[in-house]
């Protein structure tokens, strides 16, 4: 059986973290769908400001041939994401076990950004390399 790399394959299939990213925004949405009509604006339309740029960074990305920039930026935003969702389950607008759900889903995707970020780093740093001189 054949597992797809996070960066996707050469059938033009998604990166795994696409998909993933993907199930991730359509439940922190419906979540949002769900908030207190005085929070909604508050953390809902910032939370899915949020998910839905990290889905179009992601996008982007996997159709760049310059990722590591745009995945640098994803990681930022995962990591402001955490704190918003922290604060609405402060508030009680998430229960403790949407929170927990919603932990597991981002540190999953995070770490799926960070190895998808270290070797889009390497391949751009020996892409822009100078060839080497013989010895």
């Amino acid at each position: 059986m054949r597992t797809r790399r996070a960066s996707g394959d050469a059938r033009n299939e998604p990166p795994v973290l696409l998909v993933k990213w993907y199930d991730v925004t359509k439940w922190l949405l419906e979540r949002v769908d769900s908030f207190p009509k005085n929070q909604r604006f508050i953390f809902g339309q910032r939370i899915a400001d949020r998910v839905l740029n990290i889905l179009e960074v992601l996008v982007e990305a996997a159709y760049s041939p310059r990722k590591a920039d745009l995945l640098a930026g994803v990681n930022r935003d995962i990591e402001v994401l955490r704190w918003l969702i922290r604060m609405a389950t402060d508030r009680k607008i998430l229960t403790p076990r949407q929170y927990e759900h919603c932990c597991m889903s981002l540190n999953e995707c995070g770490r799926m950004v960070g190895g998808w970020s270290k070797q889009a780093a390497t391949k751009e740093r020996s892409a822009g390399a100078p060839p080497e001189e013989p010895v």
